[in-house]
């Protein structure tokens, strides 16, 4: 995989590969990621208690996520770069709302932190790259690519 070649990149880059690893995490030790998130880790399960179930998708889900960020890293994909900002600040929303309204432990919202300072590393890292392109000179543009090579 190449190494990203904006600041957004960076951001993104980061999210996704804690994304892919949380995600492995847990998929392969459930318990651990359980008490990371600051929830209690009973002996055994009550008949009915699917938490195994919901935390193995929450966890193939954060695990699909990290390699879609990974992609998008990949292919410098910019306009998914500023999808992630606002969709970043709503999760930061949610989960702060969740906290606050004792749905989740008060732990939990440092996943709702880290969702909201992404946001803002992105959104910040979308802009310094806009301003450094802004003001590049002739003599530092690339150059051209021939057409042959446009499609690959």
């Amino acid at each position: 995989m190449r190494l990203p070649r904006s600041g957004a990149g960076w951001t993104i880059a980061v999210f996704g590969l804690l994304a892919l690893l949380l995600g492995a995490l847990g998929l392969i030790w459930p318990e651990t990621q359980l008490r990371l998130l600051g929830f209690e880790v009973p002996a055994e399960r009550a008949p009915g208690d699917y938490t195994g179930t919901f935390l193995t998708a929450s966890s193939m889900a954060s695990f699909n996520m990290g390699v879609y960020y990974l992609l998008a890293v990949a292919t410098e994909w910019r306009p998914f770069y500023r999808f992630t900002v606002w969709f970043r600040l709503v999760t930061f929303t949610v989960f702060t709302i969740a906290v606050l309204s004792d749905v989740a432990p008060d732990r939990f919202f440092a996943v709702a932190a880290w969702e909201g300072l992404g946001a803002v590393a992105t959104a910040v890292g979308l802009w310094w790259d806009a301003r450094r392109a802004g003001t590049a000179t002739d003599d530092s543009a690339p150059d051209p690519v021939p057409a042959t090579d446009a499609a690959r």
